[in-house]
């Protein structure tokens, strides 16, 4: 996801510095009921009212959706300005998103639930289920999910733009490419470093896991999410496309042309993302899925204390699990896709959780994860999300 390109094609914004800002106003916000609070509570809920609208005001941001719930302290769900800007239409909580790298996490727990299973191990190399991977024999499931692979990246490769960037604004099937395809493009590249040796986010890692949950258990990835995951949490809001197509209601999301001018992306084909960032989902299945994976309830309890026992520094002011992020305490991921910017975290030993969605990819700063900072420093000040995005790798056009 030239810099403004590598914009458009990366999907986990935790990496990339975005470019661009345009000033723009938000129309009137549409409150979700809240069940009576005190006078306490009231003036907090109103304090982020005017701390998310000032962040959206600075950074251009046309709409976000907040939930935040901290037991004891707030719990708040709100949407602010508008997820249409071409009809004025305000964003609503039911609005669909597009969520780019919170795929991860799901991704990730299908793999351990499998690991749960005895189906596989891992220790495992990834060419024991997926040919084809430079260095196969000895890049395992837990450097691809810990981000140790030293894999090149698919999305800097320059034929990556051409073959799929140029392509998405062409309609909702236009623009896919194939797990295989994406390989491919991995493949006729050196690795950055030798396996295991250092961290470095790349997202073919999760990719190939996608591929492994497809290649063990026959089922094409979307079905088994359904199945595993959607269904026992009740995620009824939650998908994982096999096109551009939204379900609606859905919040228009917006970025940057080659050409600088800004775009409406919201039908724009996710697929090429695939198991690292192609799922569509909303604020309420969000903060579910986030206390969800944090408390391990799809897990046994000591393969989730394995996963999130992983403790090596990123360089980005956070700690790095199997496809979780550690950000001061707060677990979970953040995530861009062309159009759209998200963050889903919780603290688990609190049952707290923070979801915020932005349908803008745009500003120079993530803008979910700037109203997430400023969410935290109300409503957790010894817990802020705070995640540092260094500046982008240039695909070369």
């Amino acid at each position: 996801m030239p810099v403004r390109r590598a914009v458009l094609v990366v999907v986990c914004t935790a990496l990339m510095a975005l470019s661009g800002t345009a000033a723009r106003g938000t129309p009137a916000d549409r409150p979700t009921p809240a069940p009576s609070p005190g006078v306490a509570a009231t003036d907090l809920t109103a304090r982020l009212d005017s701390a998310v609208r000032q962040v959206m005001r600075e950074l251009g941001i046309p709409g976000a959706i907040v939930g935040v719930s901290v037991p004891g302290v707030v719990d708040h769900t709100r949407a602010y300005g508008t997820g249409d800007k071409a009809r004025g239409t305000p964003m609503s909580v039911d609005d669909h998103m597009r969520i780019g790298s919170v795929t991860k996490t799901f991704t990730g727990t299908a793999v351990l639930q499998l690991v749960e299973q005895g189906r596989i191990a891992l220790t495992d190399p990834i060419g024991k289920y997926v040919a084809g991977v430079p260095s196969g024999d000895d890049i395992t499931l837990r450097m691809l999910g810990d981000m140790h692979s030293g894999l090149y990246s698919f999305e800097q490769d320059p034929e990556f733009a051409t073959t799929v960037l140029d392509e998405l604004p062409k309609g909702p099937t236009a623009g896919a490419a194939t797990p295989q395809q994406l390989l491919e493009i991995t493949a006729r590249h050196p690795l950055n470093f030798a396996p295991g040796s250092r961290f470095q986010y790349a997202n073919v890692n999760l990719v190939l896991l996608g591929m492994v949950v497809e290649k063990v258990t026959g089922q094409p990835l979307a079905e088994y999410f359904q199945q595993h995951i959607f269904d026992p949490l009740r995620l009824t809001r939650t998908s994982y496309p096999a096109d551009g197509q939204l379900p609606v209601p859905y919040a228009h999301g917006y970025t940057l042309a080659p050409d600088g001018k800004e775009m409406d992306a919201s039908l724009w084909n996710p697929v090429w993302a695939g198991a690292a960032g192609a799922m569509v989902s909303t604020v309420a299945d969000l903060k579910t899925w986030v206390l969800a994976l944090a408390k391990g309830t799809l897990l046994d309890p000591q393969l989730q204390r394995e996963r999130m026992a992983q403790v090596d520094r990123t360089g980005l002011g956070a700690l790095y699990r199997f496809a979780v992020f550690d950000v001061n305490g707060w677990w979970g991921h953040n995530g861009s896709i062309p159009g759209y910017t998200t963050v889903a975290v919780a603290i688990p030993e609190r049952n707290a959780t923070l979801v915020v969605l932005a349908d803008t990819d745009i500003p120079a700063e993530h803008a979910a994860g700037r109203i997430a900072e400023v969410v935290t420093q109300l409503v957790t000040p010894d817990n802020v999300y705070h995640l540092v995005a260094p500046a982008p790798t240039p695909t070369g056009r």
